[in-house]
């Protein structure tokens, strides 16, 4: 049983992610990923740049996400408030990127290689994962119409609260 629990996955603020999306906006491969794990409320809008994971679907992507996003320096998980779905994707996604690639999480998020690792040289390779503080809703709160960070977004439907 692994000892990272949902308290201890950090949280990232909306104005540190748009700090982080628009100083790589001109790269090719940015070094992180934002998973968006809303199902039916995807609907008016999503971060820029964001993979939408619905959490119903999280049973079998998982490990199809560790894989994918094995390079990324950063993944970022969020749902509409980032106070269950969200979370709960990022922990899975930190237990499933220990058991399948050995690598194991200290209490501030970053990550310890094995020596199975160190012997394979991708010690080097840390990936932080963070919950979006707030989620989508916060975030279209202050970014929504901002189309450098939002795509696809639809006033109507926030303009009088979520």
């Amino acid at each position: 049983m692994s000892s990272i629990t949902i308290a201890s996955v950090p949280r990232m603020s909306r104005e540190a992610l748009s700090t982080i999306i628009l100083n790589q906006v001109a790269s090719q491969s940015p070094g992180y990923a934002i998973v968006d794990v809303r199902d039916s409320d995807h609907i008016g809008g999503h971060i820029r740049g964001s993979m939408h994971v619905p959490s119903s679907t999280l049973d079998y992507r998982i490990p199809e996400l560790v894989r994918q996003l094995k390079d990324k320096d950063s993944v970022i998980f969020h749902c509409s408030l980032s106070q269950q779905r969200g979370p709960s994707a990022a922990l899975r996604y930190v237990r499933e990127r220990k058991r399948l690639l050995g690598i194991d999480v200290q209490d501030d998020g970053a990550e310890v290689a094995g020596a199975a690792d160190e012997a394979e040289g991708t010690a080097g390779s840390r990936q932080k994962v963070f919950i979006l503080d707030g989620g989508f809703v916060q975030w279209q709160e202050k970014y929504g119409q901002n189309e450098q960070l939002t795509d696809d977004y639809e006033k109507d439907i926030w303009e009088f609260g979520y």
